[in-house]
């Protein structure tokens, strides 16, 4: 940790968190739906409802968690409109914009090792 004086409230996990920039991605990524979540939200802005349809294996309550999490983490952005009854709206951050083409990658390794696997 050059440059920076430990205290006793950083735990070993937050430190390499911090200083690894492969780690902070994967904890900023990580949880069981925000890749699949933030793949639908490439291709345009959608309400909860919408997002729930895509997912519908989903409980309502993960999805809640997921998108408060992608938004606290500054991934997606939140917007409530004022109108009866509320509509809420979630789009990506520019920041998440450039996991476009990480996301294609992962997509596209992920069904060629799939397809190499042998089916019995």
């Amino acid at each position: 940790m050059a440059g920076r004086k430990q205290n006793s409230t950083y735990t070993r996990n937050e430190v390499c968190i911090i200083d690894c920039d492969l780690t902070y991605a994967v904890h900023k990524l990580g949880g069981r739906w925000k890749l699949l979540i933030l793949d639908k939200l490439c291709k345009k802005k959608m309400r909860f409802n919408e997002i729930k349809k895509e997912f519908s294996y989903i409980s309502e309550r993960m999805l809640t968690l997921q998108l408060r999490a992608l938004e606290e983490d500054g991934l997606i952005i939140r917007t409530v409109f004022a109108e009866v009854p509320p509509r809420v709206e979630y789009e990506l951050t520019e920041m998440a914009f450039e996991l476009g083409p990480i996301l294609k990658q992962l997509s596209d390794w992920g069904g060629k090792q799939r397809s190499s696997v042998k089916k019995d």
